[in-house]
């Protein structure tokens, strides 16, 4: 009898609020990885997701950066209506995630899910300009359990930290597991490997009811840090190493979802927060990190990386996989976004969008399955941030229209662009950005300039919940 009672828990409905796992990179650029074509660097678990799942080669975060890239994500709206005024808040900043923000969690929440998150958060920080406010953690938004970085792991006062309701920590229902990761290489070697056994455990122990993971790798930012079992492993050095233990993550947990009969049941889906960071070939800054400046990572065959408003800063891997639910070897060449992982998942567990703001994203589930799924997605227009979380660039159709340009390595490749003098592309056709079209196109030019402007506009309109609106 107990054998059958644990068949039937299992044997929900694949559609019946669905687990969803969300697999997120820290600086993991779009060519870091053996499906995207480099050669030396193998991630054969990530690859067996692009062929039983849907690859979207045409994938973007809204910033080239942090935070504001991360806010996008879980909230499914531009960086410019949060109100953190910088696509990276450090962990003396008075501002982090409002508390009026809707996030994934939060909405899956209200439908019964359990809620973990294994990784690096980097949305706000308890300190004395915010009173040491709760509000800053995730446990305030939507996430029953935590262990992770409170910031990136190369700031000073990095902690690693989890949630514990006897936690002695300043701020009640969480506890430090360590203070200073830069100085702590036995705390920040093992980061990929406790959010993996975190994952793992927390899997199998919702297994009988739905379920979301968010798992927010720090790695492959810089500094990098392997575990001694992956060390030397890769023919790329220390960036392969790395990448082999975020593919063993992969593996790892598929393997668990596999043995809990869940298969049916979960959606994973596996992207980075932006490009590689590129900046520690040009710089004497690379010298705190040693080695590691020789091991930045790859947005190849984009130009630039994080940081930058080019194509290498934007554009990510996206992958959606759901054997037995969605057609796999799928290789979708519409556009999409972080943006709109939000909107699709709640679709798909029945929540409904949140009211009292705009959601910028898309519900583009008929992208992942149109025999199951029909409804219409609306036609791809996409804002680009830039370090003040204001629009750098808009893409609409296959054109992107710059206006202004931003490179960590500093020289813009010879390229200048303001309103007045606006640089455009085709970047279906001119994906390294490197022709501009903007004498032949002036009609184009200056209607996507019109559409930006219009964007930005109504963003600032609505205002942030911070402004008190």
């Amino acid at each position: 009898m107990v054998a059958l009672c644990a068949v039937s828990l299992s044997a929900r409905e694949p559609m019946d609020r669905p687990n969803v796992i969300l697999i997120f990179l820290d600086d993991s650029g779009y060519g870091d990885y053996a499906h995207n074509g480099n050669p030396v660097i193998e991630t054969p678990n990530i690859s067996r997701m692009v062929q039983e799942g849907v690859n979207f080669p045409q994938f973007y975060v809204t910033s080239p950066a942090c935070s504001a890239s991360r806010y996008s994500l879980l909230t499914g709206r531009y960086p410019g209506r949060s109100g953190l005024g910088s696509w990276v808040i450090g962990p003396s900043a008075a501002r982090h995630i409002h508390p009026h923000e809707v996030t994934i969690a939060e909405g899956l929440k209200s439908r019964g899910y359990a809620t973990g998150m294994f990784g690096k958060w980097h949305l706000g920080n308890p300190n004395e300009k915010n009173g040491l406010s709760w509000d800053a953690l995730p446990l305030a938004h939507g996430f029953d359990t935590w262990i992770g970085s409170n910031v990136s792991h190369d700031y000073g006062n990095a902690k690693l930290m989890k949630s514990d309701p006897s936690g002695d920590d300043p701020v009640k229902g969480y506890k430090t597991l360590a203070i200073n990761l830069p100085s702590d290489p036995v705390a920040s070697t093992s980061l990929t490997g406790r959010y993996t056994d975190g994952v793992v455990e927390f899997i199998k122990a919702n297994k009988h009811r739905p379920f979301f993971a968010y798992v927010a790798h720090n790695q492959p930012h810089l500094g990098l840090y392997v575990s001694d079992e992956f060390k030397g492993r890769s023919r790329r050095g220390l960036l392969g190493d790395v990448m082999a233990e975020i593919d063993d993550c992969v593996k790892r947990i598929r393997a668990t979802v596999a043995d809990a009969g869940i298969t049916r049941n979960t959606l994973i889906i596996f992207t980075s927060d932006n490009g590689p960071w590129l900046l520690f070939r040009k710089t004497k800054e690379h010298k705190k990190y040693g080695e590691a400046r020789m091991h930045v990572g790859y947005a190849m065959p984009f130009r630039d990386g994080k940081g930058s408003t080019w194509e290498g800063g934007h554009r990510v891997p996206g992958i959606f996989c759901w054997p037995g639910v969605i057609p796999g070897n799928q290789r979708i060449l519409h556009p999409a976004s972080t943006l709109d992982v939000l909107p699709t998942v709640f679709a798909l567990a029945e929540v409904e969008l949140p009211k009292g703001r705009t959601i910028d994203g898309r519900d583009i589930r008929s992208y992942l399955d149109a025999s199951q799924f029909n409804k219409p997605v609306d036609d791809f227009k996409f804002l680009y941030s830039y370090h003040d979380n204001g629009p750098s660039a808009i893409r609409v159709g296959p054109w992107k229209l710059h206006v202004r340009i931003g490179s960590q390595l500093r020289d813009n490749y010879g390229f200048k662009a303001s309103r007045e003098t606006p640089l455009l592309f085709q970047v279906e056709q001119d994906i390294s950005e490197r022709i501009d079209r903007r004498e032949d196109e002036v009609d184009r030019t200056q209607s996507m300039l019109a559409q930006l402007e219009k964007m930005e506009q109504a963003i600032k309109r609505e205002g942030t919940f911070w402004d008190g609106r």
